[in-house]
């Protein structure tokens, strides 16, 4: 039994009472308790009767649902047992979800042709694999830098022809899908976005493959519902990331939420990577929550990398400097050797 109570606006000191029953109001017995409730309420209105009655005492209350067995959103497209080998999203020739881990780097901003151009080539020679950077930028401040634009766009169409990296950038909303779109492999749907339905919608029909991350202060079930919408729209191409949670905790930017990494991987056949650089907001954290990251099951990882952090116009603190990024890319893929671009 459920039960409410809100006061009346035209009686003072006087509620009125809504009582949630599991029973069937052509019960006897229910109709008994009806009427012992009128006996006391000034008025009692039936606003509906269920069509099967629970067995137990009158109005008594059954015992409390254990938590885990609440009933839970239903999320058949991207629930596990779909795929239960897991799904792969090719973005050109990146596999997410296959044998070895995908590594994203760049800059939180393209703040300069020539940065994006050294960066994008720093990357593709310690072993990187795609090549990120914003474009437009969802900043806190509407004072901070927001971003080149279109401009960037094309900037990073240009380090992809020169180091054959496929380039992921944010979009922010469903009207520059289009744009960004025609010069992106992968579009970003960054934290704060994560719950803009019409902007998931818009970039599921696209076509596109969207790395969507997970909202500072979203549970896991919200996430894995947001990701839902773009399957829903008929794009299976998804990749979910995971960048942090907001905790009483203040000594690093966000706190990694690695429990949700695993759960995650039960739940749905996506791939997952992470975003240690948002989850630390210092960067000699990144190497070990990079590594952390993938032994609990992340099938890869974006971090940000600027020329010369100390100047970056966003995100310097976490970002990494190249030889921070070569070493991180080394012990990620040790495999892989250093490449050098002619």
């Amino acid at each position: 039994m459920a039960l409410q109570s809100r006061p009346e606006r035209s009686a003072p000191w006087c509620y009125r009472f809504y009582v949630d029953i599991d029973g069937a109001a052509t019960d006897p017995r229910v109709a008994e308790a009806l009427e012992e409730v009128e006996a006391l309420a000034a008025r009692v209105v039936v606003l509906g009767s269920y069509e099967a009655w629970v067995e137990g005492s009158r109005l008594s209350a059954p015992p409390p649902t254990p938590a885990h067995h609440t009933r839970k959103p239903e999320i058949p497209l991207v629930d596990r047992r779909r795929q239960p080998d897991g799904s792969q999203v090719m973005v050109r020739n990146v596999v997410f979800g296959g044998d070895r881990p995908v590594l994203i780097a760049g800059p939180c901003s393209v703040e300069s042709r020539e940065m994006i151009l050294t960066t994008a080539t720093a990357v593709v020679e310690a072993g990187g694999d795609m090549l990120r950077g914003g474009a437009y930028k969802p900043r806190t401040s509407p004072y901070d830098f927001q971003g080149l634009g279109v401009k960037g766009l094309r900037y990073m169409a240009e380090a992809r022809e020169r180091t054959g990296l496929p380039i992921v950038t944010e979009v922010l909303s469903w009207e520059e899908v289009a744009v960004v779109a025609h010069f992106a492999d992968m579009l970003q749907i960054g934290a704060r976005n994560m719950q803009n339905f019409s902007l998931l919608r818009a970039a599921s029909r696209s076509g596109m493959p969207v790395l969507l991350k997970r909202g500072a202060g979203a549970l896991v079930e919200e996430w894995l519902m947001a990701a839902e919408y773009i399957l829903a729209e008929g794009n299976p191409n998804v990749v979910l990331c995971e960048r942090g949670i907001r905790t009483f905790e203040r000594a690093t930017r966000h706190t990694l939420d690695l429990n949700a990494v695993a759960l995650v991987r039960e739940r749905t056949h996506l791939p997952v990577i992470v975003d240690p650089s948002h989850a630390a907001g210092v960067r000699s954290l990144v190497l070990p929550l990079s590594l952390g990251s993938l032994a609990a099951g992340a099938c890869g990882l974006i971090v940000e990398v600027h020329p010369d952090p100390a100047r970056a116009m966003s995100d310097g603190a976490q970002s990494l400097d190249l030889p921070m990024f070569a070493e991180l890319a080394r012990q990620v893929h040790p495999e892989r050797p250093v490449l050098a671009l002619a």
